[in-house]
């Protein structure tokens, strides 16, 4: 069984679709991406999965369990996390309070090992715990919404967009600490637009068009498709 399953998901937007059936999977371990260009539906399929949006038709199922019905809350506290584009941290709160944020769905339990784990990864949050967000740089503010979804100790990560806006140097930083994660037992599901960085760390990859899955394959698969190499790689 796979950790996480949508099978022919429909969604909406008041009467426009966005998702138009779509099928996919991330196993225990993975890291899947779904790559597409901008109102392909990469997002969409977050939200949906994390329940802000509701599908029409269709199922989604975590770990065996259907989400249809579950609030986004209790979503959250079956273990996935959510990265969201834009990274949305609380930039009038601190480092330390946005991280503390991030594990709400835990209620009072013990936080020392996820700030150490978070802080490992990310050096500079933990220079600037108690700095206002809002002042971070774009990559440091892109490390804490990374570190906010990693305090709930998730079974699923979705990352959208991590290196949206980011140097390339930055872009590299960020792409070696989402293999760490995934190296320590954290499936992925990342959204990108950057196909060639995200398929070169995925297992997996599907590309969506028009809220439809067109194609998907191992990530070598992938980047090596003439199809995907024109569209969405520049070749």
């Amino acid at each position: 069984m796979a950790l996480l399953e949508l099978d022919k998901v429909a969604a909406f937007y008041g009467n426009i679709q966005a998702l138009r059936g779509i099928s996919i999977t991330v196993e225990r371990g993975e890291i899947v991406t779904l790559i597409g260009s901008n109102g392909a539906g990469k997002t969409t399929t977050l939200r949906t999965i994390a329940g802000v949006l509701r599908p029409r038709t269709g199922t989604v199922r975590f770990d065996g369990a259907d989400l249809a019905h579950v609030p986004a809350h209790r979503i959250a506290r079956l273990g996935i996390a959510h990265s969201p584009e834009g990274r949305r941290i609380f930039p009038r709160m601190t480092v330390r309070e946005n991280l503390e944020l991030g594990a709400f769905a835990r209620g009072r339990a013990d936080l020392h090992e996820e700030y150490k784990h978070v802080f490992t990864l990310f050096p500079r949050l933990e220079e600037r715990i108690g700095q206002t967000a809002g002042t971070l740089s774009g990559g440091e503010q892109q490390m804490l919404a990374i570190g906010r979804a990693l305090m709930m100790k998730p079974r699923l990560l979705m990352l959208d967009e991590p290196s949206l806006g980011l140097s390339p140097l930055l872009v590299e930083t960020i792409y070696g600490i989402i293999a760490e994660i995934n190296a320590a037992g954290v499936p992925i599901l990342l959204v990108e637009q950057n196909a060639h960085k995200a398929l070169g760390v995925a297992h997996r990859g599907y590309v969506i068009e028009t809220g439809r899955i067109v194609k998907h394959g191992t990530g070598r698969e992938l980047l090596e498709s003439p199809d995907v190499q024109r569209a969405y790689l520049g070749l």
